[in-house]
């Protein structure tokens, strides 16, 4: 068992097919020592790329993460439809789809970019009625969802393969690629699911710089892990930044208001450094004050 780490930050890994993602925390935990991690957005136990974990003091910056636009490649499996929408499924329609071209493909994919109403599948974590959806489905129910707002801003097919089309999308978050390729195969008449799903980005972290399992849970093995760590301030990138001074960083880790001075307004929220350089906390713009959000009492040097 590795000693208890105060270490804080951010591990981009690219998950492998089969955990799921809470799976991958119990892993990272175990393997690090460190308890206070979680992820910052889920992958379905068959997807595979980006998932970033929030390690120590940083898991309070999740939510800026998982807010991040998502670059997604999505192998859809066209004549066949399952009950969870992805190859996991049980098959419950089968069509003829040796007819579709690629060009057919292309045609229909257009009422799907831009801003969409999308369903969620029944087969996912919303909860309706004080019940997550995939607990009524376990149990034989198939309720009325309400549709909810999405946005795709890129869609292309990058291989076709009939019966497969393998498409990038770019997307808001809470975009569920099931429901995509089940649209897109209802739109076809022909029916279509996930055959396979990878996470190609989340905002700024890529599958490309992300750690492999295998070179992560070697270096969790020999201690080298937090050569892996990314700074915590990752996640607010795109906001402001503000430089504090002794005195003033003083004051934010008491909870204490900072006047806003030149700052922008029509910045929220920003990021606040102390004197030495170091990420302290996120701060939230009232007026014309800056109001501690998040306070991160420790950071890295």
């Amino acid at each position: 068992m590795p000693e208890r780490s105060t270490a804080f930050g951010l591990l981009n890994v690219n998950k492998p097919a089969g955990p799921t993602s809470h799976d991958m925390v119990a892993r990272v935990r175990r393997g690090t020592g460190v308890r206070k991690i979680g992820h910052a957005g889920t992958l379905d136990p068959m997807a595979t790329g980006v998932l970033v974990l929030c390690v120590g003091a940083a898991t309070r910056l999740s939510e800026y993460v998982m807010a991040s636009r998502k670059v997604y490649r999505a192998r859809v499996h066209f004549g066949i439809e399952t009950d969870t929408y992805d190859a996991e499924g049980t098959t419950v329609a089968e069509r003829p789809a040796d007819h579709l071209t690629r060009a057919a493909v292309e045609a229909a994919l257009e009422p799907f970019r831009g801003e969409i109403a999308q369903v969620p599948p029944m087969y996912s974590a919303i909860q309706q009625g004080g019940r997550r959806l995939y607990e009524l489905a376990r149990a034989g129910q198939d309720v009325p969802r309400e549709a909810r707002a999405v946005t795709i801003d890129r869609l292309a097919i990058v291989a076709w393969e009939p019966p497969y089309a393998t498409l990038e999308v770019a997307c808001s978050p809470g975009t569920y690629i099931r429901s995509l390729a089940h649209d897109l195969g209802a739109a076809l008449g022909t029916g279509a699911h996930l055959a396979a799903l990878e996470r190609v980005a989340s905002g700024r972290f890529t599958v490309e710089d992300a750690a492999s399992w295998d070179a992560l849970e070697a270096a969790m093995a020999d201690g080298t892990w937090v050569r892996w760590l990314l700074p915590a301030d990752w996640a607010v990138a795109d906001l402001p930044a503000l430089h504090l001074d002794a005195a003033q960083a003083a004051a934010v880790r008491h909870g204490q208001w900072l006047s806003a001075g030149d700052a922008p307004e029509d910045a929220e929220f920003a990021r606040a450094y102390d004197e030495s350089g170091g990420f302290l906390a996120v701060m939230a713009r009232k007026g014309q004050h800056w109001k501690p959000h998040k306070v991160l009492v420790t950071h890295n040097s």
